[in-house]
């Protein structure tokens, strides 16, 4: 490594740790004990613009040893983030047509041998879809389009197949940060627990949306009301990415990417109140990517890109939701997205950059990570999802 390297690291990892973060070395792999148990279906959205990568990767993934191996594969055209549906029948990706414009795909998830089969796809009709999700009851599935700030919204058919776009909904503004934020920039959407709303995180105007879910059996009539339409801001400069419940439904956390903060919310009946900021990126970064609560509630994890690296981990007050700071992992670059396994025990952090997955266990007591060193290589992995094993 060159000097200039070297100082640069020196001064990051400095700042880390006068911000208050403790960095919490890698301990070995052969210090923790492994059990075989508790299969999964992984599934890998690609960047698949000179990676390498085709499509959509379907791995098991033993939730109980942190084994992997490769199933099968299904080629798609930049399908950087997916949805899998309530029954895990279908799997539904962002992706672009053979012409190169912007769409919904669907896909048929065959558990018994651990392939997708696209089924159709439906254009969005507004530029660069970044995040996908399907409504609880697996009636509709909607975008959230980054280049064309706005949400696009599909009905899902008996067959799994999507209808064609029967909302889309625009919106208008900006932000303090002229370069980033010149317009909206609609970032994720997700229902929330009780399927009641959608969600919506505008990076460019520093806004969460409300729309009121409602239910519809005609698919020319949207599965959203356009008129329940409510704004949250999140304080200026926020740039609002990625959101995440508690699993007990009363806290919404959703992760700033130019503030590099993680903005907490009281949530009652679809009303936000905001109670609490803390930094994940304490080094000014600007780069701050996903957020996940762990499935026990206890820990929070968020993370960043562009300098140092890593997740940044929380503790989390049972009696108020408010987040206390545990540490913080280094990981390999660009973590763009990362997952945490249905039973607790792992992190997965997609390096984008690095071409590859890495593999966390998670302390049960401190939240604390520690590489396993069981890299899956993928070529730009951008999105994971996990899917019960077909026993």
């Amino acid at each position: 490594m060159g000097m200039d390297k070297t100082i640069a690291w020196v001064r990051i990892l400095g700042l880390l740790l006068l911000s208050g973060s403790m960095l919490r070395p890698s301990v070995e792999a052969a210090n923790i004990e492994w059990t075989e148990s508790d299969e999964w279906f992984l599934l890998v959205g690609t960047d698949t613009s000179g990676s390498g990568s085709r499509g959509i990767y379907v791995y098991k993934f033993n939730a109980g040893s942190g084994k992997t191996d490769s199933v099968s594969r299904v080629d798609v055209d930049e399908p950087g983030y997916l949805a899998v549906s309530p029954d895990e029948r279908f799997v539904y990706s962002v992706g672009r047509n053979k012409d190169k414009s912007s769409a919904a795909f669907a896909f048929a998830f065959d558990k018994r041998n651990g392939t997708l089969t696209q089924l159709n796809s439906q254009p969005t009709k507004s530029d660069n879809p970044c995040y996908i999700t399907v409504d609880p009851s697996g009636k509709s599935v909607q975008t959230a389009n980054y280049g064309g700030g706005s949400i696009s919204s599909f009905p899902v058919r008996e067959d799994g197949t999507l209808g064609e776009l029967n909302l889309l909904m625009p919106f208008e503004g900006s932000g303090p940060d002229k370069s980033r934020q010149d317009k909206p920039h609609l970032h994720s959407v997700r229902y929330s627990p009780d399927g009641r709303f959608l969600f919506a995180a505008d990076l460019g105007t520093d806004n969460l949306y409300r729309l009121q879910a409602v239910e519809t059996a005609d698919e020319e009539q949207p599965a959203l009301s356009e008129r329940s339409l409510t704004k949250f801001a999140t304080p200026s400069g926020t740039g609002p990415r990625h959101f995440d419940f508690h699993p007990n439904g009363k806290y919404l956390y959703v992760l700033g990417e130019l503030s590099g903060e993680v903005v907490v919310y009281d949530y009652n009946d679809g009303n936000l109140t905001l109670k609490q900021t803390i930094p994940a990126d304490t080094i000014g970064a600007r780069g701050s990517a996903d957020i996940h609560v762990s499935p026990d509630g206890r820990f929070l994890y968020a993370s960043n890109r562009l300098q140092a690296d890593g997740i940044a981990i929380f503790s989390i007050n049972q009696k108020n939701g408010t987040l206390s700071k545990a540490g913080y992992q280094l990981c390999g670059k660009h973590p763009r997205n990362f997952v945490i396994s249905p039973n607790g025990k792992f992190l997965l952090v997609a390096s984008r950059d690095e071409n590859r997955i890495q593999l966390f266990h998670i302390d049960p007591e401190t939240g604390f990570l520690t590489d396993i060193q069981r890299d899956i290589l993928r070529g730009k992995p951008m999105c994971l999802k996990f899917a019960k094993w077909m026993e």
